[in-house]
């Protein structure tokens, strides 16, 4: 179910977006919407909306249809108001799947004929159990100009059934992402209702020029893995403009894990996360833990947090490799949150014993600006490797209140470097010390 939001950050959501109004920055230029002048609905090829029909082979001939025919421009497939019941399908190219108001595409809960996809060779086997995995509910691989959109339809996992597998230990595969991407260019998704996935909500992988805006991601906050949006050895993406509430963390770019990230070696670059609000037992804006491909040049802006784990987390662990760097925070808002600022070197698991202890992640030129807190139980965290400290972190206007008594300090801080102005509570000497100064002079 939605959640109320609270009164503060809906008022600070509307002044930004006040002060922002009539020149709004965004980002969402690098993918030009599609007019689509060739037209089919999912009723054209049998598709029945009452709840129970399964659409599988409607869409499956639908989308058929647009793969074979090719019409100039591409075709729009609609669907009317009504709940599509179906098993998972597969999108192509040159092609908008449009949902109506009213209109639900919703996943079976037949798992045993669950279709299998192979692992990703960025991490080797699937993500939660060895060998393959099942393949998402939506799914396109080595797609051009695709397009998600509609009039704020739902897509509905029904991941209940996925998340009692997950907690009873009884799951053979991977779950299944709500929507994935691979190998694909030119994506956006738009106004649409993401509820109750499986696993991972929004999964772009191996994709360039992505546009995720105007989307509501809901799952319960005690589901399991259920991130909002993960770009994953991707370039390009632009996330705008949605709201998240879900059991992960709500944004978390990836780039594969540990020996087969490091081998694949496709990093995530240009990821840009703007207006985006949320709840989350995990973390709001998050990088890692996954990052063996290297994860660089992220902006995340206009952020407001809510009923949260952390705030900004950005983490990795010994056998990961690769490095973050370039990454800038700003103007968040968050309250009633764990901790506000975490930025760790020992998270996450491995996917085998193959990993290498040596490949040490490198972090440096991570900045947080104007970030704003209430009801917030520790400041921050900030923990490097020691024989790979994390250099260049830079805290800049930065107010974090909440509960801090004499047993809990407000920061805590081991092998890691940088300067901080305008920080309260003040934090770590690591970061306060006049020789580092200089290492965030120009970023302040």
């Amino acid at each position: 179910m939605f959640r109320a939001r609270p009164l503060v950050p809906i008022f600070l959501c509307f002044l930004w977006f006040r002060i922002s109004f009539g020149h709004l920055i965004t980002c969402s230029g690098i993918v030009p919407m599609k007019y689509r002048s060739d037209t089919v609905s999912i009723t054209d090829f049998g598709g029945v909306g009452d709840g129970k029909t399964l659409n599988t082979k409607a869409f499956r001939e639908a989308i058929f249809r647009i793969q074979h025919l090719r019409r100039r421009g591409g075709t729009l497939l609609y669907m009317p108001p009504g709940v599509y019941l179906t098993e998972s399908f597969n999108l192509t190219s040159r092609m908008t799947l449009y949902l109506a108001r009213g209109a639900v595409i919703r996943a079976t809960q037949d798992t045993l004929n669950w279709p299998l996809v192979a692992p990703l060779p960025s991490y080797g086997r699937g993500r939660e159990r060895p060998g393959g995995r099942y393949m998402s509910f939506i799914h396109g691989d080595g797609l051009r100009d695709v397009v998600i959109t509609g009039e704020n339809g739902t897509i509905d996992g029904q991941g209940g059934i996925w998340w009692d597998m997950w907690r009873q230990g009884s799951l053979q595969f991977t779950r299944p992402n709500l929507v994935e991407f691979m190998n694909s260019r030119g994506i956006i998704i738009s106004n649409v209702i993401f509820r109750d996935s499986p696993f991972w909500n929004i999964h772009p992988v191996y994709c360039s020029n992505v546009v995720i805006r105007y989307v509501t991601i809901v799952a319960p906050s005690d589901s399991p893995n259920t991130d909002g949006i993960d770009p994953d050895s991707s370039s390009n993406v632009c996330i705008e403009d949605s709201f998240i509430s879900t059991g992960d963390d709500l944004v978390a770019v990836k780039s594969g894990w540990d020996e087969y990230g490091i081998a694949y070696g496709r990093p995530s670059s240009h990821i840009t996360i703007r207006r985006v609000t949320g709840s989350s037992p995990f973390a709001g804006i998050a990088v890692g833990s996954e990052t063996s491909g290297g994860v660089e040049n992220v902006l995340a802006e206009n952020i407001v947090l809510y009923n949260s784990g952390i705030g900004v987390n950005i983490k990795t662990n010994i056998g990961r490799g690769g490095f973050i760097r370039n990454i800038t925070v700003s103007q968040v808002f968050m309250e009633n949150v764990r901790t506000g600022i975490k930025i760790a070197g020992d998270t996450g698991d491995h996917p085998d014993n193959g990993f290498n202890p040596n490949a040490l992640p490198y972090v440096k030129d991570v900045t947080l600006k104007n970030i704003w807190g209430v009801r917030v139980q520790q400041a921050g965290s900030i923990q490097g490797l020691k024989n790979a400290p994390f250099t260049g972190i830079c805290l800049s206007k930065i107010n974090l209140h909440g509960k801090s008594g004499p047993r809990s300090p407000p920061w805590k801080c081991s092998d890691v470097s940088g300067a901080a102005i305008e920080v309260s509570p003040w934090p770590c000497a690591q970061l306060t010390s006049p020789q580092q100064s200089d290492s965030c002079a120009s970023l302040f």
